[in-house]
């Protein structure tokens, strides 16, 4: 399927810990929590928590998939290339085109409460100043985009940094939160229930905001030419970061809950976490919690530009989109075309976002968007992983739950919470969701009618897959044993 342009990605830059770091930033826990809290509250009342919980079940079936899927195709192009050869070539780009889509919405998502943020430090009310907010976030774009085109060794230091504080000052407010005394509500298990979803079309909605907080895990795949082991390093990182940021939405979401009022939540919009440290700890927590969330976002920034220009690199190689975007630069080991080319189109977007209103309202939209396009690629990858191990399912219980069975929930969860919340979002959400993912038809159509060698796919299969594996690398059998001929079934 590869049509090499150039030079190839460095390989074995990442390790395990790194992988684990890089998993757990792409999720962004403070930014999803301050950007989303309000929007999942207004959506679903006070069953945050329970939207939280019973979106990660399915979304474990989509890494559990993810994870051997990695392990058959190491691909930066990831689901592009898994789905294209399981299900068909048109599903795949387009699985690759939503995630692209999507993380290029999502640099003006992001970067917009970096601004935000950023000037809230100094004068709050500059915050509520959208061009300006616009501005000083591209100017944090930019500079992620450098470090990501300065190579992989430069963004994992960066990383370690930017996430390594933000987890401390988090894990010490969660702490902080379950000793504060005062409280707007009491806690009340029945947040964990279904009790409070107002029917499936609330549950849909909450389910698709709460994608939206996971949503980041998977650039660990994207990332695998890169890793060191990625066969099994992948899919392990991002189980335990999705596990680790898990536990933390569901402390945050009911902390927020408890400590703040229903009028408080939905006034505070994206500042929600500043409000809620200035309530644990009156007259620094709101600015710590702001740094938090301000690195946070910083970060994810950079994990969603290393995703997405991963994916336009390996679409580039395969030439179902411009060949240049698979160029590597010679001395940093980056995509850079591919790296450019998002920065323009992210730009261009920036300036749309100055004069689209308030950065609220601009987040709501493309949170439920970015949200349908996420439950399309995660959903069409939890099948793919299905019909790829489809011959070695039912050699095993422990097979067919966690290669089969729970992929499949995960898979078919996601799709359907695409399918019910369509009439539940806004025009703009839909328009942009749907009409984003409607837009990559006509790449589709234009490299399909060249004859790309993608269209023309070596059918991905395990059993195959696992064999010529074992074929090519037996100094890896050595180190390993016997596991190595299992790896397809450890989790």
């Amino acid at each position: 399927m590869r049509t090499t342009t150039n030079r190839g990605l460095q390989p074995n830059v990442l390790g395990t810990f790194d992988t684990i770091v890089m998993a757990v930033a792409g999720s962004a826990p403070a930014y999803s929590l301050a950007a989303t809290t309000a929007v999942l509250f207004g959506a679903v009342g006070l069953a945050g928590p329970a939207a939280l919980l019973y979106c990660a079940i399915p979304m474990l079936g989509i890494v559990l998939a993810y994870a051997r899927l990695g392990r058959i195709d190491v691909n930066a192009g990831a689901g592009y290339s898994w789905v294209g050869r399981t299900l068909h070539p048109f599903l795949g780009f387009l699985s690759g085109w939503a995630l692209v889509f999507a993380a290029t919405v999502f640099m003006v998502a992001g970067s917009l409460p970096a601004g935000s943020l950023t000037l809230s430090l100094f004068d709050p009310e500059l915050a509520e100043n959208t061009p300006l907010a616009a501005a000083v976030g591209a100017g944090w774009f930019l500079m992620m985009l450098l470090v990501v085109l300065g190579g992989a060794r430069l963004t994992v230091r960066a990383q370690l940094v930017m996430s390594g504080v933000e987890m401390l000052i988090l894990l010490a407010f969660v702490f902080a939160a379950v000793a504060h005394r005062g409280r707007a509500t009491a806690f009340d298990w029945s947040w964990f229930a279904l009790d409070h979803f107002h029917g499936p079309d609330t549950f849909a909605a909450g389910a698709l905001i709460a994608a939206f907080y996971y949503w980041g895990w998977d650039v660990t795949s994207n990332l695998s030419e890169e890793t060191r082991n990625s066969r099994r390093t992948a899919g392990l990182a991002a189980l335990v970061g999705v596990g680790f940021v898990f536990l933390l939405f569901e402390a945050f979401t009911v902390a927020v809950n408890v400590l703040l009022s229903a009028e408080e939540i939905r006034e505070a919009g994206p500042n929600v976490l500043a409000v809620l440290g200035q309530e644990i700890w009156p007259g620094v927590g709101g600015k710590l919690l702001v740094v938090a969330v301000l690195l946070s976002t910083v970060a994810t920034l950079e994990t969603t530009l290393l995703q997405v220009t991963r994916s336009l690199f390996a679409m580039g190689r395969d030439r179902t989109l411009p060949a240049a975007l698979g160029l590597v630069h010679r001395r940093w080991n980056t995509p850079w075309v591919a790296i450019a080319t998002v920065g323009g189109a992210a730009l261009l977007m920036f300036c749309a976002a100055a004069a689209a209103g308030s950065v609220q309202r601009i987040l709501s939209d493309a949170v439920a968007a970015i949200g349908l396009q996420i439950a399309f690629y995660y959903g069409l990858a939890g099948i793919a992983a299905v019909i790829a191990y489809k011959a070695v399912l039912f050699r095993s219980a422990r097979n067919l739950i966690l290669g089969g069975l729970w992929p499949l929930l995960g898979s078919a969860f996601m799709l359907w919470s695409f399918v019910e919340s369509l009439g539940q979002l806004s025009t703009t959400a839909v328009t942009i969701g749907v009409g984003g993912l409607l837009l990559g038809v006509v790449p589709l159509l234009v490299y399909w009618r060249r004859g790309s060698d993608y269209y023309r796919p070596a059918r991905l299969d395990a059993v195959r897959a696992l064999e010529a594996a074992e074929g090519s690398a037996p100094a890896t059998q050595a180190r390993t044993g016997t596991r190595d001929k299992s790896y397809a079934t450890d989790f």
